[in-house]
């Protein structure tokens, strides 16, 4: 005759084996998305490329600066912005243009505040490295 005691042990074994039979059912299926997804190749982050040039890179404050580049894998017409870095973050400036025909950029830009400028452009989700220009 089955006692309330042995029931409960019975129950208790019965949840232990679905618990655990589930879990392994989910670590078998977590090993295979894993394995499907290491598998599957990722588009590269690096899709889009921009090359920054400005000349001249030391002016008085006030005088033009020319910001020229090139852009790889970024559509013709995409805004591109020049940020330049303001402690430890990048600040959107006011110059910007268009990539145009032949993945090109310029404009120009003027700085009123002397001293080290450390800019960049922005395109999108893509960043060019950064360039320094010396206003004197």
């Amino acid at each position: 005759m089955a006692t309330p005691r042995r029931i409960a042990r019975v129950l208790a074994a019965a949840t232990l084996s679905a618990v655990l039979l589930t879990g392994g059912g989910l670590a078998t299926a977590t090993a295979a998305t894993s394995a499907a997804t290491a598998a599957t190749p990722t588009p590269s982050a690096a899709a889009g490329e921009i090359s920054l040039k400005a000349t001249p890179t030391e002016v008085k404050a006030g005088e033009k600066v020319t910001f020229t580049g090139r852009t790889k894998g970024l559509p013709i017409g995409t805004k591109v912005v020049l940020q330049h870095k303001n402690g430890s973050k990048w600040t959107t400036l006011h110059a910007n243009t268009l990539i145009k025909q032949g993945s090109s950029f310029s404009f120009d830009n003027t700085f009123k505040n002397k001293g080290k400028e450390e800019l960049r452009v922005m395109a999108g989700d893509w960043t060019s490295p950064s360039t320094t220009v010396i206003v004197r």
